[in-house]
């Protein structure tokens, strides 16, 4: 997390407790605050210290850019410390906010904390009607949803692409579920479960009655199965990964998750409204 030099003069300045609403931080204070996120400094005790807000500020200029930066904001935003001092957090964090859009940033409330998060992550949502039957598979997908866009956010990628992975199993679970009462539990094997589901949206590539293009559209769904798979195993959260993604990996992972989940459910929601369509009667004959 990169931030701006007036972000940093702000900052400072809230950290120190110069800033009308902020606790007080002595000297020693401040040194075990940024002791706390790999700082090895030592209060002096014959003198020399710097002026406490130069010497947060400097502080915060040496860790710019780390992703630590995110953790000392949180910190510094301890609902625990302004109630100590009977301050209101919210009208600092206001202030915060003010300062850190212009960085790409906001502070955000989390439970009885805050965290800071990207303002460009962009939304991530499926386009209704984005449901399945199965109500613990349908919490599943709005989970996962809800996570993407946060772990973007947050800066998490690798979990992004974790639980991008995780969507599409659910999504895929979910459709299953609905065309066949009796499927098989998931082993996990996302291919897998993936063919099945294409024979009941009729989605495989093999169809004589498409066209080429279309035909090639289908085999490449089929490779962006696979590319989710193996992603998720390099670069997602859930097993030890062989590199760590940027942020622009987690957002194809996660969108792509999101544009193939959209199409599945269009198709199933096709497929079941034309099944339930009456079929037509032949000229001239009788119902049967």
């Amino acid at each position: 997390m990169k931030i701006s030099e007036y972000t940093i003069e702000f900052l400072g300045n809230l950290i120190a407790g110069d800033m009308d609403g902020s606790p007080y931080r002595s000297g020693p204070q401040l040194v075990k605050f940024f002791n706390e996120f790999g700082g090895r400094d030592v209060y002096p005790t014959g003198g020399g210290f710097p002026t406490r807000r130069i010497y947060a500020q400097d502080k915060l200029r040496e860790l710019n850019g780390q992703a630590v930066m995110k953790q000392i904001i949180k910190t510094a935003l301890d609902p625990r410390a302004f109630l100590k001092h009977q301050l209101d957090v919210d009208v600092v964090v206001a202030k915060v906010n003010d300062h850190l859009k212009h960085d790409g940033f906001e502070v955000v409330k989390d439970g009885f904390t805050y965290k800071v998060r990207e303002l460009s992550a962009g939304s991530v949502k499926l386009e209704l009607p984005a449901k399945v039957l199965h109500e613990l598979t349908q919490l599943a997908i709005d989970d996962n949803i809800r996570k993407c866009e946060g772990k973007l956010a947050e800066g998490d990628y690798s979990g992004a692409i974790t639980n991008a992975r995780s969507l599409v199993e659910s999504v895929l679970i979910g459709i299953e579920k609905e065309f066949d009462a009796q499927a098989p539990e998931y082993d996990g094997n996302l291919r897998a479960l993936y063919k099945r589901v294409q024979k009941h949206l009729h989605l495989e590539p093999e169809r004589e009655d498409i066209s080429d293009s279309l035909r090639q559209i289908l085999s490449g769904l089929v490779s962006v199965i696979g590319g989710l798979a193996a992603v998720r195993n390099k670069m997602g959260d859930a097993h030890a990964t062989s590199y760590r993604p940027s942020r622009h990996h987690a957002k194809l992972a996660v969108h792509t998750a999101v544009t193939l989940s959209e199409f599945l459910f269009e198709t199933k929601n096709y497929q079941q409204v034309r099944a339930a369509k009456p079929q037509a009667r032949p000229s001239g004959g009788e119902a049967k």
